[in-house]
């Protein structure tokens, strides 16, 4: 697959982080790539659901397991013949439970400095060593600048979800994207 092809189901991608930051969640979305064509999509619910876990790749994951069509039988490894696009590095926790289902591999879009699972703070998807779950391969720097300035433009506005919001009306949309050598593109 050339990165033509990648960058097609990035912005598919994008999209649904646009989608979530217009529901007021922190602008992640993701796709689920199967045979060429998208089976799964999703963007962050935590806020809407007020459940921490509810991150679009575990959205996108329930929908794919609760389809019949595309889940006939549980097997070990369910998405051993799907790629996910995702538009942040996925979280240690959403790393691993790719892990588990067995997920061919994985492309993002810009790092995850706080909690990315695949290599920014810990490389669950291949580093860290497990007797039964196979590793993935995790590409970053698919539309790395726009899915930064997504998470920018979220993070300049007031969060009313947050516990104790903080004011932010000072703020100022940053738009100089430094590069990066450990997005991999």
């Amino acid at each position: 697959m050339d990165d033509e092809e990648h960058l097609k189901w990035m912005k598919e991608a994008m999209n649904m982080a646009e989608e979530a930051l217009a529901s007021g969640e922190v602008p992640v979305g993701c796709v689920f790539v199967r045979g060429g064509q998208i089976v799964a999509k999703a963007r962050n619910r935590t806020n809407e659901l007020c459940n921490a876990t509810r991150h679009a790749e575990l959205e996108a994951i329930d929908s794919i397991i609760a389809n019949k069509e595309l889940t006939p039988e549980m097997s070990q490894y369910p998405l051993s013949s799907t790629t996910l696009y995702v538009t942040v590095e996925p979280c240690i926790m959403c790393a691993s439970a790719l892990r588990q289902m067995g997920i061919k591999e994985v492309y993002y879009g810009c790092a995850n400095d706080r909690f990315g699972g695949c290599g920014s703070v810990l490389g669950v998807n291949e580093r860290v060593q497990h007797p039964i779950h196979p590793s993935y391969r995790a590409i970053g720097g698919f539309c790395r600048e726009d899915a930064i300035m997504i998470l920018r433009r979220f993070y300049i506005t007031e969060n009313t979800n947050a516990p104790v919001p903080r004011s932010k009306a000072n703020r100022v949309l940053k738009t100089e994207i430094h590069p990066s050598a450990s997005t991999g593109r």
